[in-house]
């Protein structure tokens, strides 16, 4: 089935593309969600009108997402993790958890859109890919250390470590 891309779609193509698709993909996902139109002769006229307005609406999302990524990218994300023997991590940092931190970081992400390969599982410092936008990837440093560790470093700086937003995070990863 040949469709008019509407928007940006991952693995498929950009806004405008004639692509073709098969029938199931394009009747239950792409033309539910708006991202095409079915390919033919008025469509594409139709289509050629709301052209710009569509390229408008994907460069003002594309700008918003390049200003998120910039505040992402400048954040010191630390999660503090219960360890064990050999700084073995009891459990695993998710994506989960790092929204959760990015969150209380005061940054807006859903969880679905933070790439990782594998979840991690030893202390240390973590490049995470968030996907802002199809063509817009943050790339946010991510420590992961003891929360023994963290303590020990904190003690006497700020009394109310309880309300610290690494602690809500480190409660959901133990």
């Amino acid at each position: 089935m040949k469709l008019i891309l509407r928007a940006d779609v991952e693995n498929l193509g950009n806004l405008g593309d004639v692509v073709n698709v098969k029938a199931g993909y394009a009747r239950n996902w792409l033309l539910p969600q708006g991202l095409g139109m079915t390919a033919s002769p008025a469509n594409l006229k139709v289509f050629e009108r709301e052209r710009r307005k569509l390229e408008a609406r994907m460069d003002a999302l594309r700008a918003e997402a390049k200003a998120m990524q910039a505040r992402l990218e400048a954040l010191d994300v630390v999660i503090p993790v219960h360890v064990g023997e050999n700084e073995k991590l009891y459990g695993s940092v998710t994506t989960t958890i790092i929204g959760d931190a990015l969150h209380a970081l005061g940054a807006e992400v859903d969880r679905r859109r933070i790439l990782l390969d594998a979840p991690i599982r030893q202390l240390g410092e973590y490049p995470v890919r968030v996907r802002l936008h199809p063509s817009v990837i943050a790339v946010v440093p991510v420590k992961v250390v003891s929360d023994s560790h963290r303590a020990a470093a904190g003690d006497g700086a700020d009394g109310d470590d309880e309300s610290s937003p690494e602690n809500s995070a480190d409660a959901t990863a133990g």
